[in-house]
C-alpha cells in the first residue's frame, strides 16, 4: 500500500539524468527538495494519525480482554454458588466479548503493519532528502567554479586583444605607412616642379596627368576605395 501520494515530477530515479542536462542544476535540486519536504510533512502527519489510531485499537482490544476475564470470573463465582443460569449468561457474554476482542486485535495488527510500512517510507524520504541536500552543495560549488572559469576566459580574451606588443607593432606599421606616403608625395612634387615653367609642356603634361588621374580613380573605386 502506498501511503504517501507521489506528487513530484522529479523522482530520485530521474534526478541524476536530469541534473546533467539541466542549465541550472541547483534550481532543479531545489524543486526536488521542496517537493520531497512536502511529502515528508504529509508522511509525518499521517504517521501521527496512524499511531494514535493504533493506540486506540490496542486499548479497545485490551479492554475487551479484561472484560472476558471478568465475565469468566463471574461465571465461576455463579457456578460455585449453584447459580447455573447466571453462569451460562456470563459465559454467553464472554463469547461475544471474545469475538469483539478478536476483531479489535485484527484491526490493531493490521494498523501496526501499516504503521511499520509508513515508517519505512518516511525513512526513505528523509534519506533521499539528505542525499540530495548534500549533492546540492556540490553543484553550487560546481556552478561557482564554472562562473569563475568563464570570467577568467573573458579576461584572457580581453588581454589577448590588447596585447601591448601587438598594439605597438600595429602602431609602428601605421606610422611607417604614413611616412612612406609623405615621402612619396614630396618626391612627386619635387620631380614635377620644372614642368610648370613651360606652358606648352605644362599643358600637355596636365592633360596626361588628368588621364592618369581618372584611370587611377577608377582603379581605386574598383578596389572599394572611396574618394
Amino acid at each position: 500500500m502506498g501511503f504517501v501520494k507521489r506528487i513530484r515530477d522529479i523522482t530520485m530515479a530521474t534526478l541524476n539524468d536530469r541534473l546533467e542536462k539541466a542549465e541550472d542544476p541547483v534550481k532543479l535540486i531545489d524543486q526536488f527538495l521542496w517537493s520531497t519536504r512536502d511529502e515528508i510533512i504529509q508522511a509525518e502527519r499521517l504517521h501521527h494519525q496512524y499511531l494514535n489510531h493504533s493506540h486506540q485499537l490496542k486499548s479497545q482490544w485490551l479492554q475487551a480482554e479484561q472484560q472476558i476475564e471478568r465475565k469468566e470470573y463471574q461465571a465461576m463465582v455463579a457456578l460455585k454458588a449453584g447459580e447455573e443460569m447466571i453462569a451460562r449468561s456470563a459465559l454467553s457474554e464472554k463469547t461475544m466479548l471474545v469475538e469483539n476482542a478478536n476483531s479489535y486485535r485484527g484491526l490493531y495488527e493490521q494498523s501496526s503493519g501499516s504503521l511499520i510500512e509508513l515508517e519505512e517510507q518516511l525513512r526513505e524520504l528523509r534519506q533521499e532528502y539528505q542525499l540530495v541536500y548534500d549533492k546540492r552543495a556540490y553543484y553550487v560549488s560546481r556552478m561557482e567554479s564554472l562562473r569563475l572559469q568563464q570570467r577568467m576566459n573573458e579576461r584572457m580574451s580581453f588581454n589577448n586583444n590588447n596585447n601591448p606588443a601587438q598594439v605597438m607593432r600595429k602602431m609602428d606599421s601605421r606610422l611607417s605607412e604614413m611616412e612612406n606616403e609623405s615621402q612619396s608625395l614630396r618626391e612627386v612634387r619635387k620631380n614635377n616642379g620644372g614642368i610648370y615653367g613651360d606652358p606648352t609642356v605644362a599643358s600637355r603634361q596636365s592633360l596626361a596627368v588628368d588621364r592618369e588621374m581618372e584611370q587611377l580613380k577608377k582603379k581605386l573605386n574598383g578596389e572599394g576605395w572611396s574618394l
